[in-house]
């Protein structure tokens, strides 16, 4: 009778709990049984397993195998069980040693003929796995996303054969010790995009205080030219919003080395459903607004979003996270994502441009506009139109700032953030607001006239604040001036566009 025990990681959410794979080989009737609340990939890693074991010449026990994966009550999911399964049936049936399992954790899926494919969510499990103190053996192709865990020890692994000869002694798996050197993120000009001075500088305040941003305008004015260029002039992540980003990419399967410390820039078709956005799934995955996680999530066409869709964006928007609910299953993922948004100002898209060629209707325009709750635009701190540019303008050179140079004013104002108050302004609670969004004597007054005069609610007075102590940051103030504070009304006077 012979038992291993071996150590891997299941995912749930954004978390990566340990999970205890058990082999125990015992006389009778030759079986193979897997329990502890697998799925149908996991049950199917039995016949994997099983000539895996073969094509790499090993001898597959005839016997009653069983394998257990505890917890119990943890669902278990995809062919990540398959390396630690296979070791656990050779270490018990004496075929390579068990005295060194319990130093590392596996993860990897097998190939018929025994090669490792790389697995889904190597980040979170690596990150745990470090801090239990144990190193991860992985496949090769999951080997560099796992390894921009800085504290990890990550053995990258071809093959079965390769990681048995490794915990033998007859080989040895070389730790993952450097990571291919990545391109500069490279994104877009600012200069490419033709007039649209106004705009600009709405984008380099979204920029500077993380604000949310709504675009109208007609068809064809740069609208999406503008938006593509907004992480241009984001400033650059940290390792820790990069490590963040990158693990929310690792658990959707798709992220790339390549796009380490790029701001993530999601844009879902307005056919996408709300689970889409926010994600799901039996197994719940992290959706657009996750994905978008220090990133930037870009809706086009805002109205055509089926509106029931549109309204799962207010919590996280104020929130910064999303938690999905299943009958048997919950998970937590974050979602500061920064809201782009583009519309047109009428059905057909031409009202207020200068060659006069809308026919809409009042009601119409009403009923293009009502597709968008209110509480949602309420929700977003800037909204700008975009118009359309007159013939001079069309058909004269681009000239103007180039993201970096605008790039380089957003990231002095978001430090000058950072040392007063440890975040972007966009993040500031209510009573942070009290403290560090005053205006003077003439910007309160001004800002008094306006909550009459326009009707605000008190978040959008709270939202006029935060701006304007954008607006101040840009200018290198200490104090919220009257210019200041007139500048982000004008952001909200017209919130359809």
């Amino acid at each position: 009778m012979g038992l291993a025990v071996l150590y891997s990681r299941a995912l749930s959410g954004m978390d990566a709990p340990l999970v205890t794979v058990e082999v125990h080989l015992a006389n009778g009737l030759p079986s193979f049984q897997i329990v502890g609340l697998p799925e149908a990939e996991v049950k199917e890693s039995k016949d994997r397993v099983r000539a895996a074991l073969q094509t790499s010449r090993f001898e597959f026990p005839a016997r009653r195998i069983t394998v257990n994966l505890a917890p119990a009550d943890l669902p278990k999911e995809s062919g990540r069980f398959d390396l630690p399964i296979a070791l656990g049936i050779l270490a018990a049936s004496g075929q390579i040693p068990a005295q060194r399992l319990a130093e590392y954790e596996f993860a990897g899926e097998l190939a018929l003929t025994g090669e490792l494919r790389p697995v889904r969510g190597a980040l979170a499990m690596t990150y745990k796995a470090s801090r239990d103190g144990r190193a991860f053996v992985l496949p090769q192709n999951s080997a560099q996303e796992a390894f921009l865990v800085k504290t990890a020890t990550v053995y990258p692994a071809k093959s079965l054969l390769e990681v048995c000869a490794h915990l033998a002694g007859q080989g040895e798996l070389i730790p993952f010790a450097e990571l291919q050197a990545t391109e500069q993120a490279s994104y877009p000009d600012l200069a490419e995009v033709k007039g649209q001075s106004q705009p600009k500088r709405v984008l380099e305040i979204a920029a500077a205080g993380n604000h949310s941003l709504l675009m109208a305008g007609p068809p064809g004015t740069g609208k999406s030219m503008l938006a593509a260029r907004f992480p241009g002039i984001l400033p650059e992540m940290t390792e820790d919003e990069a490590l963040e980003s990158a693990a929310i990419q690792s658990l959707g399967g798709g992220f790339r080395t390549e796009n380490w410390k790029r701001r993530p820039f999601r844009s879902p078709h307005h056919t996408a459903s709300g689970v889409a956005l926010v994600g799901g799934g039996g197994h719940p995955r992290p959706g657009e607004i996750s994905l978008a996680h220090h990133g930037v999530l870009f809706l086009d066409e805002l109205p055509e979003f089926s509106r029931a869709v549109l309204e799962v964006l207010r919590e996280p928007l104020e929130s910064g996270h999303i938690t999905i609910s299943r009958a048997a299953r919950q998970a937590d993922f974050p979602a500061k994502f920064q809201l782009i948004a583009a519309m047109n100002p009428c059905p057909c898209g031409y009202l207020g441009h200068h060659n006069n060629k809308c026919r809409c209707t009042p009601d119409q325009i009403a009923r293009y506009r009502a597709r968008i709750s209110g509480p949602l635009l309420d929700r977003i701190d800037l909204h700008i139109e975009v118009p359309a540019l007159r013939e001079d303008e069309l058909i004269s050179a681009a000239s103007g700032e180039t993201s970096a140079m605008v790039r380089g004013r957003v990231q002095k104002a978001r430090d000058i953030q950072m040392q007063r108050q440890g975040k972007s302004n966009a993040q500031l609670g209510s009573r942070e607001v009290d403290t560090f969004c005053t205006p003077d004597d003439a910007g309160a007054a001004l800002l008094k006239h306006a909550i009459s005069r326009l009707n605000l609610s008190a978040r959008a007075y709270h939202r006029i604040l935060k701006v304007a102590r954008t607006i101040a940051d840009l200018a290198g103030g200490e104090a919220i001036k009257t210019s200041h504070i007139a500048e982000a009304i004008q952001y909200r006077r017209n919130e359809a566009g």
